[in-house]
């Protein structure tokens, strides 16, 4: 197999009924399609959850009046290009702006699929920046995705954070091990063995993307002594019940991943379909409280538009009577709570 990428690859996939030719056709023009090989095998049905993050659809044409075209702010706290400092202490390389899979509600569907890898120009600027801000504490590698960066290129963006002392940490956030788990090659994995912590937050979204592939994808990583965390989007229609959430967080301690974000949608520009309400999100974690250990569980998150920063929006457990506090367990029972004075 080799990538889908045009709304004609999709029809001839059986993918999508040669009806909706236009309507692709239509979608592709403003947002790109790119569907790895590991992601078509994981397919059952045009309809599926694979399928559904995937494949465009006719519904991404409608624009609602609260999307964005930045929604999470990286033009607002970007000092030089590629680069965003949103929080004081860490900034967002973006390396490249290439991905495996091109996610039908991604964030950064605006500009993801155009350039390829950051200019060098651009890159020495912000590898300047960086070096000139000591505050600066951890780096997070995106894009795009940077495990699509050739081992020696992403080595050598590697070793050059290295070598800037106040970087302590090294985040990177992909999909390549879910959706293009050969990457992971000795070459790639050897590239991210660097001095500073290196973390590796794989993104996935429903328990059939990890494949006897991805898990050994995982394993290589994980034996390599590189800590492995994940971040997922809650999407209606994909995710959004408690059953088929405690089915990929499970899998996922399982492979020694641990469960990091479970982002709300973000408002993107034709997304609407995808985003569930901030209750049903709510009502859904606490479910898994109740029934998940809490290292499976991870956190609730809302970047707030504009780039005003993420905040946890999980269930609330505290409320306030009087001099005491009422506490909801997990079954939803109140119980009183003395927290001492001052």
């Amino acid at each position: 197999m080799t990538a889908l990428t045009t709304a004609d690859d999709l029809i001839r996939a059986g993918f999508a009924p040669a009806s909706d030719a236009a309507d692709l056709d239509a979608v592709a023009r403003t947002f790109k399609i790119r569907v790895s090989d590991a992601m078509q095998a994981a397919v059952f049905s045009p309809e599926d959850a694979i399928a559904r993050q995937f494949v465009p659809d006719a519904r991404e044409l409608t624009i609602r009046p609260e999307e964005l075209v930045d929604p999470i702010g990286d033009d607002a706290h970007s000092p030089t290009p590629g680069l965003t400092h949103r929080y004081p202490d860490r900034v967002i390389l973006h390396t490249t702006h290439t991905c495996e899979v091109y996610c039908r509600f991604c964030f950064r569907r605006e500009v993801v699929g155009t350039d390829g890898p950051l200019p060098e120009p651009d890159l020495e600027a912000a590898l300047a920046y960086i070096a000139d801000t000591p505050a600066i504490w951890e780096v997070i590698l995106t894009g795009g995705d940077p495990m699509v960066l050739s081992p020696r290129r992403l080595g050598a963006v590697m070793d050059r954070l290295a070598a800037i002392p106040h970087v302590e940490v090294i985040r990177l956030h992909t999909r390549v091990p879910v959706v293009a788990p050969e990457k992971v090659s000795a070459g790639l994995v050897a590239a991210l063995q660097v001095r500073p912590a290196v973390y590796v937050v794989v993104h996935t979204n429903h328990a059939r993307e990890i494949s006897e592939d991805a898990q050994a994808a995982f394993a290589r990583l994980v034996q390599a002594g590189l800590p492995l965390l994940s971040q997922s989007v809650l999407l209606r229609g994909i995710n959004d019940d408690a059953d088929t959430l405690e089915a990929l967080f499970r899998a996922l301690i399982r492979n020694r991943v641990k469960p990091y974000y479970l982002h709300h949608c973000d408002l993107a520009r034709g997304t609407s379909h995808f985003r569930t309400t901030i209750a049903a999100g709510q009502a859904i974690m606490a479910a898994l409280r109740g029934r998940m250990s809490g290292t499976c569980l991870p956190l609730y998150v809302l970047d707030i538009p504009g780039g005003q920063g993420k905040v946890p929006i999980g269930p609330e457990y505290l409320q306030q009577d009087g001099a005491h506090w009422l506490v909801r367990d997990p079954n939803g029972t109140l119980h009183r709570y003395c927290d001492p004075s001052d």
